[in-house]
């Protein structure tokens, strides 16, 4: 049974199809019973106006043998106060449902004087030749001249002048009911179950056109986790739907992971690279060392250690940064922090407005200022300058240095990984072009900005705008 409505289409004709079910149900309910219902009351009103007929002969003093009794072969009864049947059909042979079950009239006892103003059972007063106009309706059944049917009676209250107070009953047959409601009920058998079925197919058509591009979607990115070539895209219907947007929203996906996947291979590419150097030459230091200990670069090696442990510092930062590492929920002072990465820096001046902090983690934020004004100072002529200030509901940090400045076409390639716009690579022309990148990095994280603009001395100006706390 699982596997049976293991799929969206099957889900949704079985759904489709219960729904219709519950529905159709309920209406057909509804129907039937409302067709029971009128059908009843044109029984009912059939029934009081035979009723009355008679009633209208007895009131004019109609004999009892003259009346109306046998139209259309329907049952009539003529209950004098005391109960007795004192008329009915000539056919009549059974009864049930009315005053009396007797089907042969017997001559009635002669009213007594007070007869002529007595109350029926209800409470309602009559005038001689008058008829009631409260009616009692009831089901039974009887017998007229063989058939046997059931019956919908009308008694109808009736005050004569001579013989006191009489009730009419009268039948109307309720076979056109039971007729009709079967009938409606037969269709209705036959009917729903092939409307069922053919809302079934239609739905199963429907949903199956609907889910084709789906369909094509999940054999593409089968294909595409087979071949591993993330290049590949998925096919967008034109039918501008919520599925044509799932193919949009996952070749969006496709896209995002192709960069970050090429980002990662540059990556490593690129740190493999700068990695290799300063373990090259440490490893041939060593094993000039080990070979000729008088001709050891002790000062060398030391640097090029230093230098390999900042290089893995940046790389596990920039691992942490990348697999979504939130910061610490603290507050900063920036003004502070600028301060503390500027002691014992020559040439760096701070000036800034007091307390103005942010929401953050101190080490990276520092990690930050410390990358921005190593950068200064390596391009910088004389002097390095750093503000503080509010703007807004943000706080910015500008380091300015009086140096070349930054090319406008370059002032977004420096923020990439291992990017130095300046040609050489060795250990004493600068990093392995990590601070920049990791320090927008960190301003991303904190939800804010880092950029580049021309220094008022002409050099450049890295700007850090972060949400105040």
């Amino acid at each position: 049974m699982s596997r049976l409505f293991g799929s969206v289409r099957a889900r949704a004709t079985l759904a489709a199809t219960l729904v219709v079910a519950v529905a159709l149900v309920a209406a057909g309910t509804a129907v039937l019973l409302s067709l029971r219902s009128n059908l009843l009351g044109e029984a009912g009103t059939q029934a009081e106006r035979s009723a009355r007929e008679v009633a209208t002969e007895l009131a004019v003093g109609t004999p009892y043998a003259d009346l109306s009794l046998d139209v259309d072969d329907r049952p009539v009864q003529v209950v004098d106060d005391d109960g007795v049947l004192v008329a009915a059909s000539e056919d009549l042979e059974r009864i049930s449902g009315t005053g009396t079950g007797a089907v042969k009239p017997r001559p009635a006892a002669s009213p007594s004087a007070g007869d002529d103003d007595a109350d029926d059972d209800s409470g309602e007063s009559l005038d001689p030749g008058e008829i009631g106009d409260r009616i009692t309706v009831s089901d039974g059944s009887a017998t007229v001249d063989g058939d046997t049917e059931d019956y919908r009676f009308a008694a109808v209250p009736v005050e004569t002048d001579d013989r006191g107070r009489l009730t009419v009953y009268a039948g109307a047959p309720l076979s056109a009911e039971h007729g009709a409601v079967n009938t409606a009920l037969t269709v209705m058998l036959i009917g729903f179950p092939l409307l069922l079925a053919v809302v079934a197919w239609v739905t199963w058509l429907v949903t199956r056109r609907a889910l084709r591009p789906v369909e094509g979607i999940r054999r593409e990115m089968a294909a595409i986790t087979a071949s591993e070539d993330l290049a590949r895209r998925v096919p967008v219907p034109g039918t501008h739907d919520e599925v044509a947007r799932l193919a949009s929203t996952t070749n969006e996906t496709l896209a995002a992971l192709e960069s970050s996947v090429e980002r990662q291979r540059r990556f490593v590419a690129d740190a493999s690279h700068e990695l290799r150097s300063p373990i090259a030459s440490l490893r041939t230091q060593l094993e000039v060392a080990a070979a000729h200990p008088e001709l050891l670069d002790l000062d060398g090696a030391v640097e090029d250690t230093v230098r390999l442990q900042r290089l893995a510092a940046d790389l596990l930062l920039l691992a942490r940064l990348d697999a979504g590492e939130r910061p610490a929920d603290g507050r900063v002072d920036l003004t502070a922090l600028a301060r503390e990465a500027a002691e014992g820096r020559s040439g760096v001046r701070v000036r800034g407005e007091a307390a103005v902090e942010v929401a953050g983690s101190r080490g990276q934020l520092a990690r930050v200022l410390a990358n921005l004004l190593d950068n200064a100072q390596r391009h910088a002529r004389r002097a390095v300058e750093v503000s503080v200030r509010r703007d807004g509901t943000a706080a910015v940090v500008a380091v300015a240095d009086d140096g070349e400045g930054v090319p406008a076409a370059d002032r977004e390639r420096i923020f990439e990984r291992f990017v130095r716009l300046d040609a050489a690579r060795s250990r004493d022309d600068g990093g392995a072009g990590l601070g920049l990148a990791i320090a927008r990095d960190v301003a991303v994280r904190h939800g804010g900005t880092l950029t580049v603009h021309d220094a008022p001395a002409g050099g450049a100006r890295f700007e850090l705008r972060l949400p105040s706390a």
